[in-house]
């Protein structure tokens, strides 16, 4: 039974298959599904083979290889406490401005130094592709993540961000224990 179809730029394909076809067994193996690629078109039918979960798993995980995160981040996704939060940019720009690629260069920041501290303050994965923003996390560094990108879209300084991030590590952690004792 087809358990969805994701369609995902056609420059992602290759990442979805992998070197010899790889990367596709291994999301087979660890989904329980059966992969149809249709490489022309970008799109990607997920064959649910038994475990229905699984199958809805596979479909972010081939979601977050499309919005540009390495497969074995992606695969993050098949464990149980990570998920694929995805943020629009064009709802922050108006069409035909090139407010987008102010937008991006902002949460990139200089050699990508922004995204990685933002990523390594919230344990998260961030990826900035096409006109989207991705966070792969668990759901409370999500939030904090969520929350820092939202202040760097709106216009905050940098510096601001981190300073706003370093105050919120300590409840971070405090609020990841607390869910692990429950």
């Amino acid at each position: 039974m087809i358990a969805g179809t994701k369609k995902i730029p056609k420059d992602r394909i290759a990442a979805v298959i992998g070197r010899n076809g790889v990367t596709r067994r291994e999301i087979e193996e660890k989904g329980h599904v059966i992969l149809q690629i249709d490489s022309a078109e970008g799109e990607v039918s997920i064959i649910q083979k038994d475990d229905a979960l699984k199958a809805t798993l596979t479909s972010s995980v081939i979601q977050a290889i499309g919005r540009g995160f390495s497969p074995e981040k992606a695969f993050l996704l098949f464990e149980e406490d990570y998920t694929l939060y995805i943020i629009s940019l064009r709802e922050f720009a108006k069409p035909g401005s090139h407010r987008i690629g102010e937008i991006k260069g902002r949460l990139i920041g200089r050699n990508g130094r922004t995204r990685q501290i933002v990523e390594e303050m919230t344990a998260t994965h961030i990826s900035i592709y096409g006109d989207t923003v991705s966070i792969i996390g668990d759901y409370i560094s999500i939030e904090y993540g969520k929350e820092a990108i939202m202040r760097l879209i709106s216009g905050s300084k940098q510096r601001t961000v981190y300073q706003y991030l370093e105050k919120q590590v300590k409840n971070i952690k405090l609020k990841k224990l607390e869910e692990s004792f429950r």
